[in-house]
Order: C-alpha cells, then structure tokens, then sequence
C-alpha cells in the first residue's frame, strides 16, 4: 500500500507548535509520511488556536479552500484539532460537514484511530475529552529541530483572566514531576540538543500541584546542570507568581539566557483589576529592576492588548508609560479580540475598532524606536549567535543565515560553512527594530551542529519541517 502524506499546519502559541510536533510523531509512528513541497497530501490536520478571532476566521477560510479536494481526491481527509476544536466541537461539523476529524486538546493521541475510523465509516468523527488522561509527553514526537527543543514542564492553567479563554480549554494546571521532566531534558540532550525551552501557560506557577512555590527556580537550576546543554528558555511566566529564586537561578546558572518574556497586558491598574491580572504595574516594573540588577544586559520582552473593554485614553496613556520606562527590547502587541464564553465579551464599554487600532498603531510606533535605539546601540558590540535552523535562510543566494542572540534578539549574517547548530561570534554592524545584522568573526562547531547534519542525512538534502506552518504548501494545491 502507498504510504498516506500528510501536512500540519499551525495556529497559536509555543505550547500548539510543541503539540504538532507530537501530532507529526504519531502520524510517522502511524505509517504516514510527510509531504514534499508542491505535492498534494493525502491528510492536512490544522491545530487551532482559540486566543483571537482571526485564528478562527483563518480556520474556516482554509477549510473553504480545501473543499473541493474532498470531491476530486478521494481519500483525501482533513482533521482539526487544539483549542479551537475544543472550543467549537459542536459547530464544525455543521460549518464544515467534509471535515472527517475533531479531535481537542486532551487526545491528540486518538488522532490515527480516528482517522482510520472516518476512512473505514465514511463518516466524520468527533472526539473531545473534557480532562487530561494522560501527560503528553508520553506520546512519540519529532521535533523540528535537530538541536532545539521544548519541554513542558505543566499544562492548563489556574488563572481566570477575564480576556482568555484557554483555561477552560487547557483545563486547570497540571504539573510534570520533576524527575519526568529532567529524564526527558537528559534524553534530548543525549540526542544532540543543546538548547531547550521550558514551556507551561503559567511556567512560573510549576509546583503548585505539590505545594513547593520554589520549585521552578530548583527546576531551572537542575537543567543547567545537564551535560551538553548550551541554553535554557522559558516561557511564559505571570508577574503575579515571579519569585526572587527565579532571578537568583538566572543570574547565576550560566546556561540560562538572559532573557525574560513576561507578558504586561496594560500598563493601567484600573485595566488589569478589569483584566483580573492580580498583579499592578508597581508590582512588574519592581521584577523588572530586579531582573535589571542581577542582569544589566538582559532582554526584556512582553505581550500588550490594547482597546480592553473599558480602557480610557488615560489608561492607554498609562500603557504607553510603562512601556517607556520597562524599555523592553519588543513586545508583542495586539488588538483585543471578544471571545464568546469569556467575562470580558460582556462587559460594557466596548472599544469601537477604528480607536483600538489607533492606539495600536501608537504603541507598535513607540515600541518599534525603543527597539530600533536598543539595537542600534548594539552596532559595534559581539554576540554569541545560535545559527537557527527553523528561522530559514534570509537570502539563499548570498548564503545569509539567521540566529538568535543569549538576550533572543534576531541576527542576520552571512556565512558559507555555519551550519544550523553551531554558534557564531558575531560583530554587529547595523540594525533595524526587528533585527540587527553583523560578520561572524568565529564560528564554534558543537554538537547540535552534529545532530543537525545526520538530521539532514536522515530525512534528505531538504528536511520537511512538518509540525510547523505550511500555508506555502497548501496554496499550491
């Protein structure tokens, strides 16, 4: 029999891209194997995102286009799975009747049975499960990177912030023990992997299962302990659990990047009571000095809605203040977006669209010159630079590479032997907001180097990066 192709394409956060790359693990243990460009797959699984309306306005206008292949290919199938399918399982069916799978975020592993069971029927399947079973990190998976990956330390989420509607999807937070995590981060790096990302909804709030509030910063501290590992992420901490221990581990383990992501949200008290954020901005800008302290040369990067129901121009005001004194090195910045089943989509005082992107425009505007002046200052000065082997070629022709510095901004350089792995020594020479560029002066094989090459050997010339977005792909159909 041919072997079954398949395409994954992915909506939404770091914890949905570690997802499709179990999802892609089951799919080859499954028999299946991934498409080459310009081919038609045989399956195409979409793992949603439920955070904003466009994710799910993209949803529905993919699954639009790929209608038609279910009446001209037979065996053709389409399956969707992750928040948004735990969000809609009632209504995509009906909006979509040649979908043939919805599968939601506690059983990516049923996904193979399922779709055996939709060719075998001929009907679409529809499987949710309301709670977690089992940890996913018990089910096979193929990372993306030879010499990167993540590692979920937690999944769900204990906070009821009136905007999100994740945790009612992810469920409430459930901790990894540690020895299961520090066994899985051995075993990556024994694979080659030098950089790990610790990944949870709420990282910081790790060991709330078992009542040790200092049990993340004692994670932390064990992962750099680990033989071959370079650098160690996290992310996504909340302001409100952030302890003194975490900064201490940072500062002091030497794998650990200097690098803080720590979503704001609004710089207004009044908003982020609205917001049930259960932090104030005295209490983020007081991390962010102590972060500062330990660390003068840390990035900083945060997540920022503008146009929350109720906000005054006061309260954007006061937004545009934090962010002029937090300076971070970039935030990500969005519009927001009334999600049915969440406080916040009833509350009144909602934002007309034409003032929420205006104030959006005026915070990425002042956003982009802080970056712009912290990157700048940069030109002249050398960075570490982990050659990235999913930020892609800028420029294949000039043989111009990209990586990301121990503070996680983004270099492009240009090199003829770096291979995807190794690091670069870096001299920057100019720079935008949304990016800096710069000549290697030395290059530093290392093992994640290593692991990419037999990666290569292994899979062909061009590996897939299946597990990641595809759009490419699938508007060549």
């Amino acid at each position: 029999m041919t072997q079954r192709t398949f395409v994954v394409e992915t909506y939404g956060c770091q914890m949905n891209v570690h997802d499709s790359e179990r999802i892609t693990g089951l799919l080859l243990n499954a028999g299946y194997v991934p498409a080459l460009e310009d081919s038609q797959p045989d399956l195409v699984v979409f793992n949603t995102c439920a955070v904003r309306e466009n994710a799910d306005n993209k949803l529905y206008g993919n699954l639009s286009f790929l209608a038609p292949l279910k009446k001209s290919h037979p065996g053709f199938q389409i399956a969707v799975g992750g928040c948004m399918a735990q969000k809609d399982q009632d209504s995509i069916i009906k909006r979509a009747p040649y979908v043939d799978v919805v599968f939601g975020t506690h059983n990516l592993g049923s996904l193979p049975a399922l779709l055996e069971r939709a060719r075998i029927e001929e009907e679409s399947q529809v499987e949710i499960k309301e709670s977690l079973e089992h940890f996913p990190s018990t089910l096979p998976v193929r990372r993306h990177s030879a010499f990167s990956a993540w590692v979920s330390v937690s999944v769900g989420c204990n906070n009821t912030c009136t905007f999100c509607i994740v945790p009612s999807l992810r469920g409430i937070e459930k901790d990894r023990p540690a020895d299961e995590i520090l066994n899985e981060v051995r075993a990556v790096a024994a694979q080659g992997v030098i950089e790990i990302t610790l990944l949870g909804q709420n990282v910081n709030a790790y060991g709330v299962d078992f009542g040790d509030r200092g049990a993340f910063a004692k994670l932390l501290q064990e992962c750099g302990k680990v033989d071959g590992l370079e650098r160690i992420r996290f992310m996504s901490p909340h302001p409100r659990d952030f302890t003194d221990d975490v900064i201490e581990v940072m500062a002091h383990t030497p794998h650990v990047m200097p690098h803080l992501h720590m979503p704001l949200q609004s710089g207004s008290d009044r908003i982020l009571q609205a917001m049930r954020r259960s932090y104030r901005r005295d209490r983020y800008m007081g991390i962010i000095e102590k972060v500062r302290a330990a660390m003068p040369d840390a990035g900083i990067t945060t997540d920022i809605i503008v146009g929350f129901p109720g906000e005054t121009d006061q309260d954007f005001q006061d937004t545009l203040d934090i962010v002029r004194q937090a300076r971070f090195t970039a935030a990500y910045t969005f519009q927001y977006s009334k999600r049915p089943g969440t406080p916040a989509a009833t509350m009144p005082d909602q934002i007309p669209d034409d003032v929420m992107a205006e104030r959006y425009k005026a915070l990425h505007a002042l956003q982009q010159d802080i970056s712009g002046e912290i990157n700048t200052a940069s030109i002249g000065k050398s960075y570490e630079v982990l050659v990235s082997d999913h930020e892609g070629r800028h420029d294949s022709k000039r043989a111009r590479l990209n990586g990301r510095t121990p503070d996680f901004r983004l270099v492009h350089f240009e090199s003829d032997d770096a291979r995807p792995g190794d690091i670069a020594t870096v001299k920057i020479d100019s720079a935008t907001p949304n990016f800096m560029v710069g000549t290697v002066q030395s290059m530093r094989k290392t093992r994640g180097g290593d692991a990419h090459e037999l990666r290569v050997k292994e899979v062909g010339p061009e590996p897939i990066m299946v597990g990641m977005p595809s759009l490419k792909l699938l508007k060549t159909l």
